[in-house]
């Protein structure tokens, strides 16, 4: 079953180094989703000690429940920000929304 829209939740402001929660979830799927990211229509890295221009990002992911996570968010964070849910049967994406940091 293709999933449907997920739902995003992305904060609007967040202070400089504070911790950022960002939650993307669908669950009309099946298989279940998994869940990738994007800041101004690029893919974030699920790995971000492999891309050199991620490199000092502190952000982690988790593909299984949607989320992610600044650790400490820092100015180079702020963007657009949406969320793809992916399964055998096809993919949603969610509509792009702003995080200002």
């Amino acid at each position: 079953v293709r999933p449907v829209t997920p739902r995003c939740t992305v904060p609007k402001a967040v202070p400089v180094g504070k911790t950022a929660s960002l939650h993307c979830h669908e669950n009309e799927g099946y298989p279940k989703s998994t869940y990738s990211w994007y800041r101004n229509s690029e893919p974030l890295s699920p790995d971000t000690r492999s891309n050199a221009k991620l490199h000092n990002s502190s952000y982690t992911i988790n593909p299984t429940t949607g989320t992610l996570v600044f650790h400490a968010v820092h100015k180079g964070d702020t963007g657009r920000y949406s969320c793809i849910a992916t399964n055998d049967a096809g993919f949603a994406k969610c509509e792009e929304q702003e995080m200002e940091v």
